[in-house]
C-alpha cells in the first residue's frame, strides 16, 4: 500500500508553503520512533502549549533542551553506567532523543524538573508587524476625472 502524497499541485498554487510540505515529506521518511520516555502535548492557553515528558531517573545535568529555528530537541543520557546486580530492571535509564518540529514564533518559555516530570512552556509570540491591522478608510478630495482616450484618435495623430 502506498502512502505518500503528491504535493506538487500545490507547489503550482501555493508560494512560501516549502516547509510545510518538507515537513509532510520528513515525517514519511522517518523511521519509526521509539515512544520512550513517553510525553504529552497540551494546549494550555490560545498561543501556549506544554510538554510534559516523564524522565525518572534523570537529574537535571544528564538532560539537555536545545532551541533551534522551528525545532525543540530534548535529548538525555545517564552520566555513568550502573551495574548493580539487579534481579530485574524496570525503569529503563538508556539515552533518548526527541524532536519536536515548532511553528514559525514559536519559543520556550521555561523548563522545569519536578518528581520525575520534564516540564517544557512554549510560547507563540507573534511580532506586532506579523499581527493583522486595521487600515482606516479616510476621506480625500475628488480630483480630476481620468476620461479614456478614444482610439480614433490616436490613429488620426499617428497618420499626420
Amino acid at each position: 500500500m502506498r502512502t505518500a502524497f503528491d504535493f506538487s499541485p500545490l507547489y503550482r498554487s501555493s508560494i512560501g508553503f516549502d516547509r510545510v510540505f518538507d515537513l509532510f515529506e520528513n515525517a514519511r521518511r522517518m523511521p519509526s520512533i521509539d515512544n520512550w520516555p513517553p510525553y504529552d502535548i497540551a494546549r494550555t492557553g490560545e498561543d501556549s502549549y506544554r510538554i510534559t515528558m516523564a524522565v525518572a531517573g534523570f537529574s537535571q545535568d544528564e538532560l539537555n533542551i536545545v532551541h533551534e529555528p522551528n525545532r525543540l530537541i530534548i535529548a538525555g543520557e545517564k552520566a555513568g553506567e550502573d551495574n548493580g546486580d539487579y534481579l530485574h530492571r524496570g525503569i529503563a535509564g538508556r539515552p533518548f532523543e526527541h524532536r519536536f518540529e515548532l511553528a514559525d514564533h514559536v519559543k520556550v518559555t521555561s523548563a522545569g524538573l519536578a518528581n520525575g516530570l520534564l516540564t517544557i512552556d512554549l510560547q507563540r509570540e507573534i511580532p506586532e508587524e506579523m499581527k493583522p491591522r486595521r487600515i482606516e478608510i479616510g476621506s480625500i478630495k475628488a480630483g480630476p476625472r481620468i476620461e479614456p482616450k478614444a482610439a480614433g484618435v490616436t490613429a488620426e495623430k499617428q497618420a499626420a
